[in-house]
């Protein structure tokens, strides 16, 4: 696939043989707020996530880890694509070794966008790529917050979206890893329907006090966009 920009004059994005834009990425990459620090980003995919952060975030640099190699070559190849070479690093290698991939406490901030299903919830796509990205086959959300509490400073935030049915699961694994949670917000298509998606914060260390952010509505009452998802995806003021 060609690069094309996801909006106009921003960052050029190319999927390649990885899972497309998505919604998720989109929401998370606006969700996190500017770290005094690096960021690091697991099971990054085709690298969406950090392409937004280090686009919107002019100082900010960050390393990339992913398990697949096709991925992982696209990821660098849309880093390199926008001029990001030298602020985005990009490690081919499995979270669950995240002791050998990164030092302990060296980020300020840790997003991800992480398999949603348990691994043995209904057929995987038969794409093998998608079928990771999807399944807990090769990484489960204790992997992930195991490598996101080693590799947090204290004070460090983790950034992360998924499915509102693991929730409570989310936020007890947080805590117990002493990855305190500290902001969530439920996005839902229509002021009316059940959330579809949770942005969640924890942050290494932190004390005890979260904040449930006002829901973000992604379909105005006409139908049409709502100004604030409008503005997430630069198509219009919020």
């Amino acid at each position: 696939m060609p690069l094309s920009a996801l909006w106009p004059g921003g960052p050029l994005f190319d999927p390649g043989g990885g899972v497309p834009l998505g919604m998720d990425s989109l929401l998370l990459a606006d969700f996190a707020k500017a770290p005094r620090g690096r960021a690091l980003e697991l099971c990054c995919g085709s690298g969406a996530v950090s392409l937004l952060l280090l686009s919107r975030i002019p100082a900010l640099e960050a390393d990339c880890i992913e398990l697949l190699s096709g991925p992982a070559e696209d990821a660098a190849r849309n880093f390199a694509a926008n001029g990001l070479e030298r602020r985005a690093r990009v490690i081919n290698g499995d979270i669950r070794a995240h002791r050998k991939l990164v030092e302990p406490g060296a980020y300020a901030l840790c997003v991800c966008n992480p398999p949603y299903f348990p691994a043995c919830s209904g057929s995987p796509p038969s794409d093998p790529v998608r079928a990771v990205a999807r399944s807990e086959m090769e990484c489960t959300l204790s992997d992930v917050l195991d490598a996101a509490a080693w590799a947090l400073k204290n004070g460090g935030a983790l950034d992360i979206v998924h499915r509102p049915e693991r929730l409570a699961e989310l936020l007890a694994e947080m805590r117990s890893r002493a990855l305190e949670p500290k902001r969530l917000r439920l996005v839902q298509r229509t002021a009316e329907s059940a959330p579809s998606l949770i942005l969640a914060e924890g942050r290494r260390g932190a004390a005890p006090g979260l904040k449930i952010e006002p829901p973000l509505i992604i379909c105005s009452p006409d139908g049409g966009e709502s100004g604030e998802y409008r503005r997430i995806c630069h198509r219009g003021d919020g």
